[in-house]
């Protein structure tokens, strides 16, 4: 399994349930990876999205902690636990998590590696990715370089979880 996601120059990814940035590059690099794939997100995330509607072309499971919560398009896991059962049988390279923040808190740990816009940038925000570079058992593998769009400075960053 992988993550995903854009972040500011302090971890943060988003504000209001809305993402920081709008990057062209950014979206489509996240298409091209999570296409034909499974994403995990949670219910906020899946609400933010277009019509609240799940992602076209993929798999979409939503944890949730509401026991009645029925999305069309949407396999709803109530755990941890229970979205990474539904996920046992596929290519753990076309697993993404998606967000939100308590999602990213609690399946990083078991992601293999990360794939991160950093953006060079530090809106406010009230939602963040867990800070790799601060933990020891994640490295950078990749950095490309920066590149720009709409006077937003970023570049694509890999990270790979040393532990798995």
């Amino acid at each position: 399994m992988n993550a995903i996601a854009a972040v500011s120059a302090n971890w943060g990814i988003g504000l209001g349930n809305d993402l920081l940035f709008h990057i062209s590059e950014d979206m489509k690099r996240f298409r091209a990876l999570t296409s034909g794939g499974t994403v995990i997100m949670g219910r906020k995330t899946l609400e933010s999205m277009p019509g609240g509607k799940p992602l076209p072309k993929r798999r979409n499971i939503v944890i949730t902690r509401n026991p009645a919560f029925v999305r069309e398009g949407v396999e709803a896991a109530h755990s941890v636990e229970e979205a990474l059962s539904l996920t046992a049988g596929d290519d753990p390279d076309h697993v993404w998590v998606i967000g939100g923040g308590e999602i990213y808190a609690a399946l990083v740990p078991y992601c293999r590696m990360c794939c991160l816009t950093h953006v060079d940038a530090a809106p406010a925000c009230d939602v963040f990715f867990p800070r790799l570079s601060d933990m020891a058992n994640w490295r950078l593998l990749r950095a490309e370089p920066p590149a720009s769009d709409g006077g937003l400075s970023y570049r694509f960053v890999d990270y790979v979880n040393t532990a798995l």
